[in-house]
């Protein structure tokens, strides 16, 4: 098995480039490519039963919406199925070359975020469930996404297993890149929209590269204005967040104002405790700021149920707005299935996953945990609600886009790989061949169809009164 992931009381030990390559060959003689497609069909699991699990621990009025959005197609359940993939990929034997996983690098945990210097830039954008693991689980995750997005948009068979098999290869061909690089070089490696754009713009079809110009253009409108100017209004002559439930609820409906006053008291409190977790130059540019409401919001698909808030903060004057997302942190859904460092915050798990594994962070990531809204313990992490955020609707994609789309994709995974794990042992193992394309295809393939098998039977589950659901939520 590959050295862990470095940490400040583990550093890896430091190995030469031949070494390095060796462990790669060793992996491959461990589980050759061929056996990366394999994946029993027949297993036995609930799947049902294990997303089920995760209701436990999630606001009760709330799960239903998450039931409603997995079930309105395959490509949404496997959205908020990371568990149950997790579950089979325990299953599977792997390579045993660690990485800081995504762990739940679908395609529509990929898009646009502005970087401190304010250029745009493209990379995964969600770490929820970020642990270390081995490098060929995310690549899965993500050409099983392709083949299931591909089938939803109406590709035949063969177009979606070419369009996952394109994927692997892009992935393996940027290792390979990446392996002989120097080391500094390989670290800052990131993808730039327009640059990418310039790039791949002749190979899709002008309504495409149309859709991809205005979709980056458009992410730059997205900032702190834009939300407050969707989720606020003035009462009173005072700024607060826009009262529609469930799926934004500000803080004072839904505690009443008296308590309400002694909440904020309390978040100021934590919000101290936040504040250390950043970097100290940040904090001296979140101290130009103060929390002025606060609101429940109902984010993403998988999420769904987890406490998120948002927190609207005040610079020079109510014209200067910040808008924070402290979104509730859990136990990854991988740390049941492999071994890995203990943490007394998972709200501190995924800053620090996301921290390893993006070229550039957010400058306002940290973390805090204490009594939740309902008395119960919760961790949290916080960033900027939306910083030049801009995501893609691959359900618009034609064939040609999807594939480019996937592409990009595997880049920018391989890039946040090779700077936690090992670029030449990962590479090495790759080889030089289209083995690894094939057997991941095979793989996508096989389990895009049982995802469609799992949606059956959740779907079949809510009709029957047994899973609660609420739709056009």
């Amino acid at each position: 098995m590959d050295a862990p992931i470095s940490t400040i009381d583990n550093p890896r030990e430091h190995r030469s480039a031949a070494e390095r390559e060796a462990l790669g060959r060793q992996a491959r003689e461990r589980l050759p490519l061929s056996s990366l497609g394999d994946f029993d069909e027949e297993s036995t699991r609930d799947p049902v039963e294990l997303l089920l699990s995760q209701s436990a621990t999630r606001v009760p009025e709330l799960v239903p919406i998450r039931h409603g959005r997995m079930a309105q197609t395959p490509f949404t359940f496997y959205r908020g199925a990371a568990l149950v993939m997790a579950d089979d990929l325990s299953r599977t034997p792997h390579s045993g070359l660690q990485v800081q996983l995504c762990g739940d690098a679908h395609l529509s945990n990929f898009g646009l975020y502005a970087t401190p210097e304010r250029q745009l830039t493209f990379d995964v954008n969600d770490f929820d469930e970020t642990y270390p693991g081995p490098f060929e689980w995310d690549v899965k995750r993500l050409a099983a996404s392709l083949t299931i997005a591909a089938r939803h948009n109406g590709f035949e068979p063969k177009t979606a297993k070419k369009i996952a098999r394109a994927c692997a290869d892009e992935y393996r061909s940027s290792m390979a890149e990446l392996a002989a690089l120097g080391t500094l070089k390989s670290w800052y490696q990131h993808a730039i929209p327009t640059d990418t754009l310039e790039q791949l713009g002749p190979l899709l079809s002008p309504k495409m590269a149309k859709s991809v110009r205005k979709t980056i253009t458009k992410a730059w409108q997205r900032d702190s204005l834009q939300a407050t100017s969707k989720l606020t209004t003035v009462i009173d002559g005072e700024l607060r967040f826009v009262d529609q439930p469930p799926l934004i609820v500000p803080v004072e409906r839904l505690l009443g104002d008296d308590v309400a006053a002694i909440f904020y008291d309390e978040i100021a409190s934590r919000y101290v405790d936040f504040r250390l977790t950043m970097e100290p130059h940040h904090q001296v540019l979140l101290d130009k700021f103060r929390v002025v409401k606060m609101a429940r919001k109902v984010v993403g698909v998988g999420s769904v149920g987890t406490q998120a808030w948002v927190l609207l903060l005040e610079g020079k004057d109510a014209g200067d707005p910040l808008i924070l997302q402290a979104k509730e942190a859990q136990r990854s859904v991988l740390d049941r299935y492999l071994d890995g460092p203990e943490y007394g915050n998972q709200g501190e798990r995924v800053v620090r996953g996301q921290k390893l594994t993006q070229a550039v962070s957010d400058i306002f990531l940290g973390w805090n945990g204490g009594a939740g809204i309902d008395g119960t313990h919760r961790d949290f992490y916080l960033r900027q609600l939306r910083d030049a955020k801009g995501s893609f609707v691959v359900e618009v994609f034609d064939q040609n886009a999807l594939a480019i789309y996937g592409r990009v994709c595997a880049r920018v995974l391989a890039y946040g790989h090779a700077r936690s794990g090992d670029p030449l042992a990962i590479s090495a193992y790759l080889g030089k061949t289209d083995e690894f394309d094939r057997s991941i295809g095979r793989f996508a393939t096989r389990y895009a169809k049982r995802n469609a098998k799992d949606h059956t039977e959740f779907v079949a589950r809510i009709d029957a009164g047994q899973v609660p659901a609420m739709f056009d939520v």
